[in-house]
């Protein structure tokens, strides 16, 4: 079993962000994370017959715009679940994780840093409405490193108007120098509700540029493991990430977090009062057997697990074994896997349809 920690507060909005997250309720802070912890301990013992936690993970929103002291009753409830050498991942902005956040984040168990780097090239950075810039993420990082974490990952998001692969290969090349040893590179998507929705001139669509930065990380020594997703060797993975494409069973605890046991989705409020006045309130999506198979379908083609073929029905089948002939999927030891990540909803589509 997974389990996701959602912390909603920022210290600014980027411009294309859609997560839920909030930077005008920074008040409610201690009344979150009493209801954070309220939620937390509910789940876990109506869940303990789930085995034991495999991974965690704090997102948001900025995870490093609460303390670390406000961190502790929270591991202190979910340690006694967590399995050997459990990876538990937290992400943070570069302005906001100081070598004491860092320190106290460590001291309590996290093994693994995401900074939000986004890019390394100032003029950029503003574009985007990042609150912080090149020279503070590099020091973040080697605080980071200096602290003894050795599984760091850089999102970096590349698409946006003005880029080039000129300039993307910068942003790799230091994130190389810095030894970095993961990366998740996204494509820029335009989401309703952000500042970018209607500027459609914002966005490059490049495909070629994609292919581009993949080949470049190929040759930097990341191996690309799923669409946006590269590691220096398999170790490095997120193992969270994947458990979600392997559709294993999480609890999501958190305003606006989702969490999914055997068939059932859970949505719990999104609004931060509504959340806070009532954690354990959740609508529920049941889930029928055709819709995990085309889950599975579509989560494995995105990622180096694939899936098993066994799921598919004959008519599914048959379009496989087209596929396969093409070359543009294969079979091994009855799992499919696809070969070019780019196409994976089109592949998938074409199976399920």
């Amino acid at each position: 079993m997974l389990l996701y920690i959602h912390i909603p507060f920022c210290d600014s909005k980027c411009h294309y962000c859609a997560f839920n997250s909030y930077t005008d309720r920074f008040h409610l802070k201690k009344d979150y994370m009493s209801a954070l912890r309220k939620q937390l301990q509910f789940e876990l013992e109506k869940n303990s017959e789930k085995k034991s936690i495999e991974t965690v993970f704090i997102g948001g929103g900025t995870p490093s715009t609460i303390k670390t002291e406000e961190y502790e009753k929270l591991f202190e409830i979910f340690t006694p679940y967590l399995q050997n050498n459990c990876e538990i991942t937290t992400e943070c902005n570069p302005n906001s994780a100081t070598k004491k956040w860092l320190e106290g984040m460590k001291k309590l168990g996290v093994n693994r840093i995401s900074f939000g780097v986004q890019s390394f090239n100032d003029e950029k950075l503003k574009k985007l409405n990042r609150a912080h810039n090149s020279k503070g993420v590099i020091n973040a990082i080697q605080n980071a490193k200096c602290i003894g974490f050795n599984s760091i990952n850089c999102d970096i998001i590349y698409g946006v108007q003005g880029d080039s692969f000129e300039l993307l290969k910068k942003d790799f090349d230091i994130i190389s120098q810095l030894n970095i040893e993961h990366l998740s590179a996204y494509s820029l998507t335009l989401e309703e509700g952000t500042k970018f929705f209607n500027k459609s001139e914002i966005k490059i669509d490049d495909e070629e540029l994609s292919y581009k930065i993949f080949e470049y990380l190929k040759n930097k020594g990341f191996k690309q493991y799923e669409i946006s997703n590269f590691s220096k060797e398999k170790i490095y993975e997120s193992k969270h990430n994947y458990g979600y494409w392997q559709h294993k069973n999480y609890l999501g605890v958190g305003a606006g977090a989702v969490g999914f046991i055997d068939n059932k989705r859970f949505y719990t409020k999104k609004g931060l009062e509504e959340y806070i006045s009532n954690p354990l309130e959740y609508e529920i999506e049941v889930l029928s057997k055709e819709d995990i198979i085309v889950e599975k379908v579509l989560l494995g083609f995105r990622c180096s697990n694939g899936f098993k073929k066994d799921i598919l029905n004959q008519k599914q089948l048959s379009k496989v074994e087209e596929l396969k002939k093409e070359k543009k999927i294969e079979e091994k030891e009855g799992r499919i896997f696809n070969k070019n990540f780019l196409l994976a909803d089109e592949l998938a589509l074409y199976i399920l349809e």
